[in-house]
């Protein structure tokens, strides 16, 4: 049991830093995606009302009246394309999921502007297991939580272990779980 317990200590403590930037990247994403509902966690949105005096009606539309409007807002290589949903109504998508929408006979309009969130959107990709390679990744680092679990359990002896205060931490982190699956189902 000495031999199972040093080994234990050893090969925790090494994979355990070994994974550190892991646990970071699913424990950062691992709240943002929790909280979809409030917020979006891998884009910010500004929006900006305006009023444009072009002429941007359907039947003489031009694209450089549109390039323009784009260009006053933000910058015109971003433009996509344009359709009008309705006769009056004309959306513009630009780079990065952005868009405008203007009524074209009132000359008023809303932009909304989508900005990746730094960290969290890099974050966020990765724990949807983007690739192959990142999926394999993935699965020797749950593998490894395993693991580092399993030999928590053999590290510390006596009250403070398995038979004393580990134990009913054990016993507690095992219960919440099972609680939470019996009064939500």
């Amino acid at each position: 049991m000495k031999l199972l317990r040093r080994w234990s200590r050893i090969l925790h403590r090494d994979i355990g830093f070994l994974f550190i930037g892991t646990s970071l990247i699913y424990g950062l994403s691992g709240i943002a995606l929790n909280h979809l509902n409030d917020w979006n966690p891998n884009y910010s949105v500004e929006t900006k009302s305006f009023k444009t005096e072009l002429n941007l009606k359907k039947e003489n539309i031009s694209k450089e009246n549109i390039l323009e409007l784009v260009d006053n807002l933000d910058d015109k290589d971003n433009y996509r394309k344009h359709y009008f949903p309705q006769n009056n109504i004309l959306k513009i998508f630009l780079n990065g999921g952005s868009s405008i929408v203007i009524n074209t006979q009132t000359g008023e309009g809303n932009a909304e502007f989508l900005k990746k969130r730094a960290m969290f959107y890099q974050v966020n990709f990765l724990h949807y297991n983007p690739n192959n390679w990142w999926k394999w990744f993935s699965d020797i680092y749950a593998f490894a939580l395993i693991f580092l679990a399993l030999t928590s359990l053999f590290m510390i002896k006596g009250k403070k272990g398995l038979v004393g205060t580990g134990g009913i931490y054990l016993f507690v982190g095992i219960l919440i779980p099972i609680l939470f699956l019996i009064f939500s189902l």
